[in-house]
């Protein structure tokens, strides 16, 4: 359970799953285009993931069976790869797992496909990649589950945007789903005391308008119940003393 602090091996495996959890997403969004299928990402990050010597962390999920989660647009969280074609201004969000030597890490991220530079959909992803870092920086030892959610919540509902209350972020470890909730709303102060070495993944879940959100009939993709746009942004983070580490970075790898 991530409630404690993790040994100092553990996080040695936690650190060497993260890159793959990177690597993975990593590839996908590199290979997002207009034009290509949610199957053919889904193939990109399971290559990937094998290759890199872990499996896939969503796999471990009962009914699952794939490696990533994909939503477009209006989709918000653990939309199924399946055969849409990808056009020209969609928002695609990519959600990947992988386990390595039974420690899980995972992380997530939004992109506009292809060349669009339409200034909302800019903005709006320009808003939730902002919340995530913000919320990453409150995960320090001294500090509270709450000032994680207060942080991301101040910078969301700040550029006029809705907060996910139905979906969080959570304790990763042994596991890819494990205490504590790691919500992105809050209040300062308020809630589990963060101790160094814990590991959690932080995620910002939001909607373009209102934060009301529905299951679909396939059982699994959860979209905004206004058909607003959704977005995902998450990392997998080892609590600091001071600062915390990342260990699921994309960009620098």
């Amino acid at each position: 359970m991530s409630l404690s602090p993790r040994k100092p091996s553990e996080l040695e495996f936690m650190r060497k799953s993260g890159i793959i959890t990177a690597a993975a997403l990593k590839a996908v969004i590199k290979a997002v285009k207009p034009g290509i299928s949610l199957l053919e990402l889904e193939d990109v990050a399971m290559k990937e993931i094998l290759r890199l010597g872990a499996k896939a962390s969503f796999m471990t999920v009962s009914g699952y069976s794939w490696a990533t989660c994909l939503t477009v647009n209006s989709e918000v969280v653990h939309g199924i790869p399946r055969p849409i074609v990808l056009k020209d201004g969609d928002i695609l969000s990519c959600d990947v797992g992988a386990v390595l030597d039974g420690w899980h890490t995972d992380a997530a991220w939004s992109v506009v496909v292809g060349n669009s530079k339409d200034p909302e959909r800019v903005k709006f992803l320009k808003a939730g990649e902002e919340a995530l870092w913000q919320g990453i920086a409150q995960a320090r030892s001294g500090n509270k589950i709450g000032d994680i959610g207060a942080s991301m919540q101040k910078v969301v509902e700040g550029a006029g945007y809705g907060v996910v209350r139905s979906l969080v972020g959570h304790g990763i470890g042994r596991k890819l789903h494990e205490d504590p909730e790691v919500p992105g709303f809050g209040k300062a102060g308020k809630g589990l005391p963060l101790k160094k070495d814990m590991t959690i993944a932080i995620e910002a879940i939001y909607t373009q308008g209102n934060n009301d959100v529905v299951l679909e009939k396939d059982g699994w993709t959860i979209s905004t119940r206004d058909g607003s746009l959704g977005g995902l942004f998450e990392m997998t983070v080892i609590v600091g003393s001071e600062e915390v580490e990342v260990l699921t970075d994309w960009r620098k790898i």
